[in-house]
């Protein structure tokens, strides 16, 4: 039986249809918004997955190509591997949902997330996320849900929920909010310089109209939803818990006091170790992963305790003590721009390389092709952290921090008018113990400045942290890696002097309060200004020129029937400039054109040869000009790059001229003035008229 409900957020409403389509998932539902629709389907695996102790998830969301009426590029015309779009999507539906799943549930879950129709108008993401919720709402599948989530942008001071893709461009700030009843537990933004009290107005306002979605969600399962199974959750054995605390309880009071990261994992380890030896062997009901799963409960106990008892965290911190910071630049010789920025033991060294508009990136997306001059990279090897794994692509979780960084740093890039690269930032991780994104930001402020990037202010960033205990509460600033595992929220901001260029925050609770989030934005400004003194310390603002090893980007603009003439048959004129000249140019459709080299002499060439080619003959101008053809009633010269005159045979010479080869030859350069263009556009030149009288004008090569 086909169901339908719809809410009204904006201008056109959202639609949810179940019992139509994919009828053999646990469950599937359509989300409909003007002409874009996603089918979103949960499916669980009949059984739990073997020797796993955490939520085996997996969110696919794919954009369909005739979704938008195109056929793929490419040799294969099908789709292929994900997008950054869709890798990007895939983790904004799955943050909000997983804290929702029972403990102990360890049955494969997968959500599969389909743009089916894409009127270039409504962003499938959002339906994508609420569809996924109501999707788990109405299954058997276990979920502590329905979540909602809105997109919340802002123009002329006013908030919009759900902008199109136009009004998102003239918004100051883009915030994706997801939440439950019990508060938010996701968030993800960008903005313009806008303060936190505008970011936590768009939260309340934003957190407002999901509770809307919930509500529907649940009339909805009300009307189609299905009982949820009856699973057995994966329990502890009985005993084992008090076991291991009794063994382990005093040595980790002992390895928390310990200040370095390698010293107490190796401590952890041990302990670990013993208490495999003295619990788990052939004739015990313990395994290894359960031990280590109670190792993880009583440890996680009692840093919490510790925090919010002692009021001090695990190296020895208060609540909003940042680590100590380091930063240098110009750290590489031959880079265009680059900076360490080390912030206890995690380090960033950002690498900034400018390239010209050849060098943008072309996205082909649902919305239309369009072009990127910044592009941020972030890796994350595992050496970083110690470890020892396999050197493959980026995977999810880089493309995500990615993603945040040059999202942080967008806002304060030089308009292309103003600046007229390609600029590549990448940030290689050498060292991780807690927010590497983060430090990015700031390795990649200090890196733009380095490489002469006029961006309008430094931006920095910080990562904050919760322990919540019933109403016992500690916001914790500069988290480490332990406290983001331990803790229940990770939330980083990032931003200038001025304000917020980027939110991100997941939680692993099922909700935080606007309170909690208020006062974690209040603390994470007052770290951002403190990170922002030391970055000004070594860079205070952007060089005054970019690297020597930079292409000089020159841009002039010619009118655009002049683009031809640069472009000459089939590429002949601008081809053979490049050959001369060695410079790279690039010509835009408005008539600009870029003309880059890193020889200014080089540079200097090319741009007098285009002025050339687009310069005009003036009557009454005087040139120097070659000869080009001999008639028998004078001889052609070409003034101008592709631009020729006739210099008649009673022009040539102040005498009487009888064969035209008596006075000039093909090559020879002379000085002529243009005394008439005639109605078809046709230059007449003069030689005499050109030099004083009496002297001879003409010069052989």
């Amino acid at each position: 039986m086909i169901e339908k409900i719809e809410i009204k957020l904006s201008d056109d409403p959202i639609v949810f249809e179940s019992g139509k389509l994919a009828k053999q998932a646990n469950a599937s539902v359509t989300v409909t918004c003007g002409g874009t629709v996603v089918l979103v389907t949960a499916v669980m695996s009949k059984e739990a997955k073997e020797n796993i102790d955490f939520l085996p998830l997996t969110v696919e969301y794919k954009e369909k190509t005739y979704a938008a009426g195109k056929i793929p590029g490419g040799f294969f015309k099908r789709e292929g591997r994900s997008s950054e779009k869709e890798i990007l999507t895939s983790r904004l539906i799955d943050r909000p949902l997983r804290p929702l799943f029972p403990k102990g549930f360890y049955n494969e879950i997968q959500i599969f997330a389909m743009v089916l129709s894409c009127d270039g108008v409504n962003d499938p993401d959002i339906l994508s996320v609420i569809g996924a919720s109501t999707a788990l709402t109405i299954s058997d599948i276990p979920f502590s849900g329905p979540i909602g989530a809105v997109k919340i942008g802002r123009i002329n001071n006013q908030f919009i929920v759900n902008p199109t893709f136009d009004q998102v461009k003239e918004s100051d700030l883009e915030v994706v909010i997801a939440g439950s009843k019990n508060g938010i537990n996701m968030i993800e933004s960008g903005a313009y310089q806008v303060s936190e009290e505008v970011m936590l107005e768009a939260m309340e306002f934003g957190y407002e109209k999901l509770l809307g979605l919930i509500a529907v969600q649940e009339q909805f399962a009300k009307k189609c939803g299905k009982p949820k199974a009856q699973i057995e959750f994966k329990q502890t054995p009985t005993g084992l818990y008090e076991k291991v605390k009794e063994l382990s309880l005093a040595r980790l009071n002992e390895v928390y006091q310990i200040g370095s990261k390698e010293e107490r994992i190796e401590q952890l380890s041990i302990i670990a170790s013993d208490l495999d030896d003295a619990l788990v062997s052939d004739d015990s009901d313990y395994s290894g992963m359960d031990v280590a799963a109670m190792l993880g409960k009583v440890e996680k106990e009692q840093v919490r305790k510790m925090i919010l008892e002692n009021k001090k965290r695990v190296d020895g911190r208060g609540y909003t003590d940042i680590r100590p910071i380091t930063s240098e630049v110009s750290a590489l010789p031959q880079t265009h721009g680059s900076a360490i920025f080390t912030r206890g033991q995690t380090q960033s060294l950002g690498v900034v390389t400018l390239g010209t508009s050849a060098d943008e990136q072309r996205i082909d997306a649902l919305v239309g092709e369009s072009t990127k001059t910044f592009m941020l990279h972030y890796n994350f090897p595992s050496f970083s952290v110690g470890e020892v794994r396999p050197i493959r692509g980026p995977g999810r979780r880089e493309i995500g921090h990615g993603a945040l960084a040059e999202r942080a740093l967008a806002p304060v890039m030089p308009s292309k008018e103003k600046f007229p690269y390609t600029v590549r930032l990448v940030s290689e991780i050498l060292e991780s113990n807690g927010s590497s994104s983060m430090a990015t930001v700031c390795a990649g402020t200090l890196a733009l400045m380095d490489a002469g990037v006029p961006i309008l202010k430094p931006v920095s960033g910080i990562a904050m942290g919760l322990i919540k205990e019933g109403d016992a509460v500690a916001v914790l600033t500069d988290i480490l890696g332990l406290e983001d595992h331990l803790g229940d929220m990770d939330f980083k901001v990032t931003g200038t002097r001025d304000g917020v260029t980027a939110i991100q925050l997941d939680s692993k609770i099922e909700g935080i309060n606007i309170e909690i989030l208020k006062k974690a934005l209040a603390q994470a400004k007052q770290a951002r200004l403190f990170i922002l003194d030391k970055i000004e310390e070594t860079l205070a603002q952007p060089r005054a020129d970019i690297s020597k090893y930079a292409p000089r980007i020159t841009v002039i603009t010619v009118p655009q029937d002049k683009i031809k003439d640069i472009i000459g048959p089939g590429g002949k004129i601008i081809k053979q400039i490049v050959a001369d000249t060695g410079v790279k140019i690039d010509i835009d459709d408005d008539g600009r054109v870029s003309i880059a080299s890193a020889d200014s002499k080089a540079s200097q060439r090319a741009i007098d040869i285009v002025r050339g080619l687009i310069a005009e003959a003036e009557v009454g101008q005087v040139y120097e000009g070659k000869i080009t053809r001999l008639m028998n009633f004078g001889a052609f010269c070409e003034i101008l790059p592709n631009k020729e005159g006739l210099i008649h045979v009673s022009e040539l010479a102040d005498s009487f001229v009888k064969n035209v080869e008596d006075v000039v030859k093909v090559g020879d350069i002379v000085k002529v003035k243009v005394i008439e263009i005639d109605k078809m556009k046709r230059i007449n030149l003069s030689v005499k008229q050109a030099m004083p009288k009496k002297e001879n004008s003409v010069k052989s090569e």
